[in-house]
Parts: C-alpha cells; sequence; structure tokens
C-alpha cells in the first residue's frame, strides 16, 4: 500500500492503553486491528431516529476500556516506510449504551422507529392535511417532499406504504396510521383494482397516471425487466398493505380481493402439470407460455415462488388460521427446499429457472448472479413456516444458509451485507464478486437481521445472536437519516450514504414504508418476544361483525409453538377477560361500533 485512504473498521475493543493512546480492534471474522487515537477523535452512542445527538467523546476512554465493547471506527490508514501502516481513528460509534446493554435490544427502539419513518411517510405525502391519496405520488424526495411533477401511482408502492401504516399502528396504538392505512386501501380498491367478471379473478394494475381531474390506468408493468407483462411479483405486493390491515380490521372486502387474486396466482400463474409458479402471464391471454412475453415466457423465479410467503401470506395465515393458506405455506416451502439449494455449484442459491427447474443463467441483469438478501430472506421465512409445519429439510436449509452467507455475503471487515453478486468463481479468483458495486441496501439489512434474530430465537445458538447483533448495529448506526427522517437506500461500503440517482430518494418504485417498518414490527417481535424475554403490546380496531365468528388472532408473527402467551387484554381502555392465552385469541364484545383492542403478549416461561 503505498496510499493514504479512509475506510471503516467494525469489531470488538480490547487493549486500550492510555498513555500510548491505542487499542485493538477485533472483527467478526478474529482479525485484530492496532486503532491509534489522534486528538480530533470524536465518539458518538447510537441513537434512534428523533432522538438528540448522543456524544461520547468526554467518556471515550472509560468505553474504550471495557474489553469486547462492539465499535465502529471510522479512520484513515497512512502507509509506512517499512510496509507497513498506522489505522488513526477519526469517528467511533458505539451501539452499546452499558457493555452487553445494545440500544436497538430495548423493548420500544422498534415501535419508536416505526413511528418516525410512519410520521415522515404521512408529512411527505399528504402534509398538515387530511389524508388524501389523490396527493400521493410515488417519488418522494431525500428531505421528504413529493415530487409533484411525476404524475405515476404505482399500485406496490401505495401497497408498501400501507403495510408500513398498518404495522406501525400495531405496535403503537395512533390512530393517524390507521386512518392512513385504511384510506389507502380503499384508494387501491377503487383505481387499481380489475375485478374479472368472466374469469371471477382480481387483478391489480401496474398503476395509474394523474393529470387534474383525469386519471389514465396503467394495465401491464411498464419496467423493462416486466415490460408489457404482468409480472407475478407486482400482483403479490399488491395485496401487501390491504393483508396487514386485514389483521387489524377485519374487513371482509379485503378478505375477498385476497380470495380472489390468490385464485388469479392459481389458475394463471400455476404451473399446473409441474410445481411452483410462472414469473409473468400475457395480458390479453393470461398465459406463461405467450411469445410476446419474450424472455419471461415459462419461466419461474424468488418472487414467484417465495415472495408470497413474507409478503402476504404468512399474514393472511395469522388473520385467519384457514387450512388452506397453511397448506399453500408449505408448498412454497416445500419448492423453495426442491429446487433453489445449488451448493455443488456456488455457496449461493438458484433464482431463476425455466420452465423444467433447469437453471436458467442468462436472464436479464440476473445471469449467473446472487441477490444476497434473497438468501437471507428464505431462511427467515423457512424458520417461520417450519413452526407450524416443522421439517428437518426446513431446518436444515435454513442453517446452512446462516452458516455459509456471512462467509460470502458479509462485509466482516466494515459490518453489513452487501447486494448482488457472483455466484461463482472464476479462473484463480479467492473472492466472490461484486455483480456492479460493494454498497449495501436497506432491505438486505432487515433479512439479515431477522433471519439472525428469528434462529437464535429457536435454536439459541450464540453465533445467531452475534450476527443479529452486528447487523443491527451496522443498520441503526449507518442507515437512519438523523438529518430529514426515516432510513437511507444505500449506504456505502464504509457506511457513508450514498446519494445518487434513485438512490437518492426516500419513495421510489423500489422504496416505500415496507422493509423498514417491517423490519419494525418483526424485530420487535423477535427481540422482545423470542430473545430479551420481554413484553409486546399490539393494537387492533376490529370492524363491526369483520372477524369470522368474532374472533380476533393477535399471534404476532408465526412463532414456535408454546414460546408465547397473551397475558392482557384491554378494549376501548377496559380490562377484558374474554380471551384465550395460549391460542392467541379474543372472543370480541358484540358492539355496534369498532373498539380499540390493547394486547400484551409476554413468552412463556
Amino acid at each position: 500500500m503505498q496510499f493514504e485512504f479512509t475506510d471503516l473498521i467494525a469489531g470488538y475493543v480490547s487493549d486500550f492503553n492510555e498513555s500510548e493512546k491505542c487499542f485493538t480492534l477485533t472483527t467478526t471474522d478474529k482479525r485484530s486491528f492496532p486503532v491509534l487515537l489522534t486528538d480530533t477523535t470524536f465518539a458518538r452512542l447510537m441513537r434512534n431516529l428523533d432522538e438528540p445527538y448522543q456524544d461520547a467523546t468526554g467518556n471515550l476512554y472509560q468505553l474504550l476500556s471495557q474489553n469486547g465493547r462492539m465499535a465502529f471506527v471510522f479512520g484513515i490508514f497512512y502507509p509506512q516506510h517499512d510496509g507497513q501502516y498506522t489505522f488513526e481513528a477519526k469517528q467511533i460509534d458505539f451501539p452499546e449504551r452499558e457493555l452487553g446493554k445494545f440500544r436497538f435490544e430495548e423493548s420500544n427502539w422498534w415501535a419508536n422507529q416505526a413511528k418516525s419513518i410512519c410520521n415522515f411517510f404521512v408529512r411527505a405525502q399528504f402534509g398538515d392535511g387530511e389524508i388524501d391519496y389523490e396527493k400521493y405520488r410515488t417519488a418522494v424526495s431525500l428531505g421528504g417532499k413529493r415530487e409533484v411533477n411525476s404524475f405515476r401511482q404505482e399500485t406496490d408502492t401505495i401497497s408498501r406504504m400501507i403495510y408500513g401504516m398498518a404495522s406501525a399502528f400495531m405496535l403503537t396504538g395512533e390512530d393517524i396510521f390507521l386512518e392512513t392505512a385504511e384510506k389507502g386501501v380503499e384508494y387501491l380498491k377503487k383505481h387499481m383494482r380489475f375485478y374479472d367478471v368472466d374469469e371471477n379473478v382480481v387483478y391489480w394494475y401496474h398503476g395509474i397516471d394523474i393529470d387534474g381531474d383525469k386519471e389514465k390506468k396503467i394495465f401491464t408493468s411498464e419496467f423493462g425487466d416486466d415490460y408489457d407483462a404482468i409480472p407475478m411479483y407486482e400482483q403479490i405486493y399488491a395485496l401487501a398493505g390491504p393483508i396487514q390491515t386485514y389483521r387489524v380490521n377485519g374487513d371482509p372486502s379485503i378478505l375477498r380481493d385476497a380470495e380472489l387474486t390468490i385464485d388469479l396466482f392459481e389458475r394463471f400463474f400455476k404451473d399446473k402439470k409441474g410445481e411452483g409458479y410462472y414469473s409473468h402471464i400475457d395480458p390479453v391471454l393470461l398465459s406463461p407460455d405467450s411469445s410476446s412475453l419474450g424472455p419471461n415466457r415459462m419461466r419461474k423465479n424468488w418472487n414467484s415462488v417465495g415472495d408470497h410467503a413474507p409478503a402476504y401470506l404468512i399474514n393472511l395465515y395469522l388473520a385467519t388460521e384457514e387450512k388452506k393458506y397453511k397448506d399453500f405455506l408449505e408448498y412454497t416451502a416445500d419448492t423453495i427446499t426442491t429446487h433453489f439449494p445449488d451448493y455443488e455449484n456456488s455457496p449461493f442459491v438458484n433464482e431463476r429457472f425455466m420452465d423444467d427447474w433447469s437453471h436458467d443463467l442468462t436472464w436479464g441483469w440476473q445471469q449467473d448472479r446472487a441477490v444476497v438478501g434473497h438468501n437471507l430472506k428464505i431462511a427467515w421465512n423457512l424458520m417461520r413456516i417450519n413452526s407450524i409445519c416443522p421439517k428437518k429439510s426446513y431446518e436444515e436449509f435454513a442453517q446452512h444458509i446462516a452458516e455459509v452467507m456471512p462467509q460470502v455475503g458479509l462485509d466482516v471487515q466494515r459490518g453489513g451485507w452487501y447486494d448482488v453478486m457472483e455466484r461463482r468463481l472464476h479462473g484463480n479468483q479467492e473472492y466472490y464478486r461484486f455483480a456492479w458495486h460493494d454498497r449495501k441496501a436497506w432491505w438486505q439489512q432487515e433479512q439479515a437481521i431477522l433471519a439472525y434474530e428469528i434462529l437464535y430465537g429457536i435454536y439459541g445458538k450464540e453465533e445467531y445472536l452475534k450476527y443479529a447483533r452486528e447487523s443491527a448495529a451496522f443498520y441503526n448506526t449507518y442507515f437512519l437519516d438523523h438529518e430529514d427522517g426515516a432510513v437511507y437506500f444505500n449506504v456505502l461500503a464504509n457506511g457513508l450514504p450514498y446519494l445518487l440517482g434513485t438512490e437518492r430518494k426516500k419513495g421510489s418504485h423500489s422504496m416505500s414504508a415496507y422493509h423498514s417498518v417491517e423490519l419494525a414490527y418483526l424485530a420487535a417481535t423477535y427481540t422482545n418476544l423470542l430473545n430479551t424475554k420481554k413484553p409486546l403490546t399490539l393494537y387492533f380496531k376490529p370492524m363491526v361483525n369483520g372477524f369470522k365468528d368474532n374472533v380476533l388472532r393477535v399471534q404476532p408473527d408465526i412463532l414456535p409453538v408454546g414460546s408465547v402467551k397473551l397475558q392482557e387484554v384491554w378494549i376501548d381502555g377496559r380490562e377484558w377477560k374474554n380471551f384465550d392465552a395460549d391460542k392467541l385469541t379474543i372472543q370480541l364484545p358484540a358492539v355496534e361500533y369498532r373498539p380499540k383492542v390493547k394486547v400484551v403478549i409476554v413468552p412463556k416461561d
């Protein structure tokens, strides 16, 4: 090395020497770096959105004297004449308030974060006035302004924002979030839903363009990968927000739309002769076998097979406990477990397939490449489904992913998880190559945090807890935008926000209040109930005669059987005793208004 450069090292502190102003930082893969302090080194404690700056410079030496404390050290490498280097710290971030006490494991951390993110999107889309979705725009700037000259309203981004709002209501009980979710559902039904009378199915427009009082329906996708087709993932994510809202309010019309959309999947996307679901269908013939689909003809992929579970299907099962949704979850998990592993060729799963499940290694941008987050997403969702459909194959697959992914998808130097990578080594390569860059996307950090949180909660393996904490520490240190609100789309490998192009935005085709609030909701669930053994408070507001038999199901996620119980219930602020603690169900009162239900769920001893 013949030049100086700035970079980040993540690791654990030891061997602090106050007189020499130095310490050792050991990375997650146990490499040690000597770190020098300078007169301008400063330090910070982790803070949540809407919290004031937390300076730690004044007690820096005290913090560094605690061996094993996690730290992110941003500094400068300087070359030496002997071929060695020195690393001088300029900024140090500590995710623990006290040794072993991580901020993001505080019981209200994630609920407060969800509240802040959703307040950001309410302000950005609707200002201080009423919740009016005619104002909604897909694009939202870094500072939280909707782009008024962009007239496209995309179905999936509205649905994803609705998901965030419904989840934030469940965590906080603040009515503004439920109002925003429910008005969003009604807007989707009025403007983006198409009921095919002849086929008796529902499908969803890609979006609409607004021009004054006029609107133009955009039936098929207009993105290059999916142009002029109906992609499965757009139909899947159209259900994400409404179904999470259904968990709160039991609106029968949401359930009907979901059932008719699933009928669309079963009749037109499903491979009836083989297994799985096709990725695209022709908009006229509703067929996956049309030549008009080009490279998407008779193809299957991660989104068409695997995204059902996290986007809507698990939540639909939680709200109804219908056997047909459990069977659907098992079918998707079996299909993934059978066809996605490719470990004789790559440490990454294969994600794209031909009709016969042979590998499609030439499709579009993906070619023979892996999305790191999809691997982690498989592990996370298999462990959820395994709690109602236990199978050794699910456990073995999930645990294999958990073991191998840190070796190829984790930045062991700086922390955080990479994006898209080449699936194989070529020539004399020793490191798997990045497809385009070494940046890190917010949603892929979510998959890692949730995968390792639930794995630790089920198996209690300390290695899983280590990766869960390291992933959450990187995310909460570098993705939270303390200036403008919400979270960044991408950061550089060293944690600095990447603010160019679409990735500068807080709202876009790819980003809304979905993954960030899904993370908050489920991290609160797994952290409190499985890992730190603290209560979780949730809120619901059912419609009159909404849920079948007037029974409200409040299990927050598919958790291991017997791991949690319903401890307390309040209805409109009054204690309510008519509930089943073990089944996590509530027999609602026969009232002619919408009661507000508050529940406390606790770990079983």
